[in-house]
């Protein structure tokens, strides 16, 4: 029996708040970070993007290296109110959690500058981390897979606390990809409803703190599974998903019948809204509340787990449900109950889920102590 770990802290950085608390009081008031921008060559398309001047404002006065890169920024702010706090050592693992990273670079010709190991590298470097920095790319599970290999790197005894890092901004290169997959909705998304047209990108940065040292949140169990369905396209029948969420139950020692709050990936594409209300009645969940928080953030790719893992946690610790925004009319074939309006419940025990291309799932469930 492994030793239990908890979430001691978290940060994000997102279009609407530099921190945690900006960013719950700007869900409270239902406000979105989607609107009209002109990306590359691209213009006037839905995203969720930071602003640039706010950024700087942000920066301030801030040490930080002159050859930090825009996201290298974002992740360094994300990170900052953890890292003032928290006495590093050799045994504090450092993971960063992006699917692209410093991408645009390579237009630049800055090939060295692209590769996702030299922005951990730059980041452990400023924060003076003592430990080899660890990379997760796995697509759009990545950041809830990130945050599961620390766990278990702390069980198995190799460290005794860890820092997560996660982070994606939108560009060009990733926005055409979408583009080419006739993806894109050419108005803000819509998960799970019946008129949505697609996915809208965002970008954002969180970090997160566990440890062996007992919090006010525990992670209970976690899960990963492949169904290698297609490069691209989920599972038909959500089984990866649904094996991913029997086998966090499973270490949990706990049913379906003991989740509270389910949130979900939700990306307001057809067949991952879809998977996903199968995944979820397979598991035996159709009537837990759930949402999908892509409505205020886009999908923020590498950094979309962690951002909504720790905004989970937030709701978990208030007690709040928070609106699925953009839905209206269920619009796949399985009955799931979609959180109409933000309010007022007693949590104790949440879902959070992932999935990805290459038919990557990821589940976690965390409890309240």
């Amino acid at each position: 029996m492994f030793e239990p770990i908890y979430i001691a802290d978290f940060n994000v950085v997102t279009p609407i708040g530099f921190d945690l608390d900006s960013n719950w009081n700007a869900l409270m008031l239902n406000q979105s970070g989607i609107a009209r921008h002109t990306i590359g060559k691209i213009n006037e398309v839905y995203v969720s993007k930071i602003d640039d001047y706010k950024l700087a404002e942000q920066l301030g006065n801030e040490s930080i290296p002159s050859d930090f890169s825009r996201l290298e920024k974002l992740l360094y702010l994300a990170g900052k109110p953890l890292l003032e706090k928290i006495e590093l050592t050799d045994r504090t693992a450092f993971i960063l959690s992006t699917t692209k990273g410093n991408v645009s670079n390579l237009s630049e010709g800055l090939t060295d500058d692209a590769y996702l190991f030299f922005s951990a590298n730059k980041i452990a470097q400023v924060y003076g981390f003592k430990s080899k920095a660890i990379v997760v790319s796995n697509a759009c599970v990545s950041g809830l897979s990130a945050v599961a290999l620390a766990k278990r790197l702390i069980q198995m005894g190799q460290f005794d606390d860890a820092v997560i890092f996660a982070g994606d901004e939108v560009s060009e290169f990733v926005l055409s990809g979408f583009q080419s997959f006739q993806a894109v909705s050419d108005e803000p998304c819509k998960p799970f409803d019946l008129n949505r047209k697609g996915v809208t990108l965002g970008e954002a940065t969180a970090a997160m703190y566990i440890s062996k040292k007992k919090s006010s949140l525990e992670i209970l169990g976690e899960s990963s599974i492949s169904d290698a369905n297609h490069i691209s396209g989920p599972s038909r029948t959500g089984e990866g998903l649904y094996r991913s969420i029997l086998g966090a139950l499973k270490e949990a020692t706990i049913d379906s019948s003991q989740i509270d709050f389910i949130s979900a990936h939700g990306t307001a594409t057809l067949f991952n809204d879809e998977m996903e209300a199968i995944a979820f009645n397979r598991a035996s969940l159709a009537q837990v509340p759930v949402n999908s928080l892509k409505g205020f953030y886009g999908h923020t790719l590498g950094a979309s787990g962690l951002l909504e893992l720790i905004l989970s946690c937030q709701s978990l610790l208030k007690n709040k449900l928070i609106v699925s925004k953009g839905f209206e009319e269920l619009g796949v074939s399985q009955s799931i109950n979609i959180i109409q309006e933000t309010g007022d419940k007693n949590l104790e025990i949440i879902l959070k889920t992932a999935s990805g291309f290459g038919g990557s799932n990821s589940a976690m469930l965390v409890k309240k102590i």
